[in-house]
């Protein structure tokens, strides 16, 4: 958790490490490793990942982009990452048991931002979108600062994922798991009952566009982790734009992945890509 602008500097190019633990929690894939050659991330930035062996497709094994992949967690050396398994390269990637070499750099981005003192912290996320706010989650107990966490998923199974938080409030689309219906519902209510917070959050791009509405709407400060797709994750392809508040374009990779909500333009979602 950052209390000014300067963020984590990666170190120069790739380095290769081992995994060290592997697992499956639910439809969600956690592998660990220990980096001994970078520096703490902070919660919100992220790694560029690639499995350091099979990492490509066809007959010829064409290489795959690597993978942006927020931290879940990072203590003594120790990197933990989560991932769905949704297109090859997180397949290949949840494929990674322990012995294996995971190629990475990082930490790469922006991480979240430390509460002004007197408000308290709510984390709202969907999917695979609690990784960041489980490391923040973790950061704000280290420094004794209250929070609260509200998750969402689609189903049963991926509520499995409300397991990287402690005392998580659920809503899942089905109604299969605590609070049927959006997460945003449950944001709603909570601001109803003390509006003198911070959201942070991370998850889908729609559920984002809800909470800056809501952010925008009400006054309370949102700081947002977007996700989305990069081919190099420090700045250079500008793959990863997104529309400012001021007309301008931000790379997510550089000027995020953590953005404040009021940074945004009305109609960001619509030039995603």
């Amino acid at each position: 958790m950052s209390t000014a602008a300067d963020r984590v500097q990666a170190p120069f190019g790739s380095r290769t490490v081992t995994i060290s633990g592997a697992e499956e929690i639910g439809p969600y894939s956690v592998f660990s490793c220990f980096d001994t050659e970078g520096p703490q991330p902070t919660a919100g930035q992220f790694y560029m990942l690639a499995a350091a062996e099979r990492w490509g497709g066809g007959d010829d094994e064409r290489p795959y982009l690597p993978r942006a992949i927020s931290v879940l967690a990072a203590a003594d050396n120790q990197l933990s990452f989560v991932l769905e398994a949704v297109g090859p390269g997180t397949e290949r990637l949840s494929e990674l048991t322990e012995g294996d070499g995971l190629r990475l750099v990082g930490p790469l981005g922006n991480g979240f931002r430390a509460p002004e003192e007197g408000r308290r912290a709510i984390l709202c996320g969907g999917g695979i979108g609690v990784a960041p706010l489980a490391m923040l989650q973790q950061e704000l107990i280290a420094a004794e600062l209250d929070s609260v966490s509200l998750l969402g998923f689609r189903d049963y199974e991926h509520a499995a994922g409300a397991e990287f938080l402690i005392d998580a409030q659920v809503a899942t689309d089905d109604g299969s798991v605590g609070h049927g219906g959006l997460v945003t519902e449950l944001l709603l209510a909570e601001l109803e009952r003390d509006s003198t917070a911070v959201i942070y959050s991370c998850g889908p791009p729609q559920m984002l566009e809800a909470i800056r509405a809501i952010s925008i709407a009400t006054g309370v400060p949102a700081q947002l982790a977007l996700e989305a797709p990069m081919a190099c994750g420090y700045g250079a392809c500008y793959g990863c734009v997104v529309k400012s508040a001021d007309g301008s374009f931000r790379r997510t990779c550089l000027d995020g992945p953590v953005v404040a909500a009021e940074d945004l333009a009305v109609d960001w979602l619509a030039g995603e890509r």
